[in-house]
């Protein structure tokens, strides 16, 4: 009578751990993807804070902060393709210092000197407003910096 006890309590218990393993996969696969959604959330929010945080920092330097209709296509800044080169002539095609195209982008006149000499790369972030700020024409750029349309900046001498 021992055995059949013991292999009745066997039987119930293999059983119940087939069925509670049954019962158990959609809640578990469900938890899984809440958990991907989170991290992707998690992920999301801190880049978004990181650009707040460097607009503040903009803002706060008193450098314009460049925002277009073409942002959304700017999102990824992986997209965006980067020449030491470009910089360079779109800076002279327009015609303005290098301490003037850097307030545009938001990073000091000497980061602008290294990425046309190619010794740096903008980070994503610069890379976006830069990528924006391409698309910008002369009028755009001039109306950025807050000069009316005409006007040449004063040089001390």
């Amino acid at each position: 009578m021992a055995n059949f006890a013991g292999a009745l309590k066997e039987e119930i218990k293999r059983l119940s751990k087939r069925v509670v393993r049954a019962e158990m996969s959609t809640p578990r696969r469900l938890v899984s993807q809440h958990r991907r959604d989170l991290a992707g959330v998690k992920r999301m929010m801190a880049k978004l804070q990181r650009q707040v945080a460097s607009l503040e920092k903009a803002v706060r330097k008193g450098g314009a902060v460049v925002t277009g209709a073409n942002d959304a296509a700017y999102g990824d800044a992986s997209s965006v393709r980067f020449s030491p080169n470009w910089v360079k002539k779109h800076r002279a095609k327009l015609g303005i210092s290098a301490a003037d195209y850097a307030k545009l982008v938001g990073v000091s006149p000497l980061t602008i000197y290294h990425w046309e000499q190619g010794k740096s790369r903008p980070r994503n972030a610069q890379l976006q407003k830069w990528a924006a700020m391409r698309e910008m024409g002369k009028r755009d750029i001039v109306s950025a910096l807050g000069r009316k349309p005409g006007s040449r900046r004063s040089r001390k001498k």
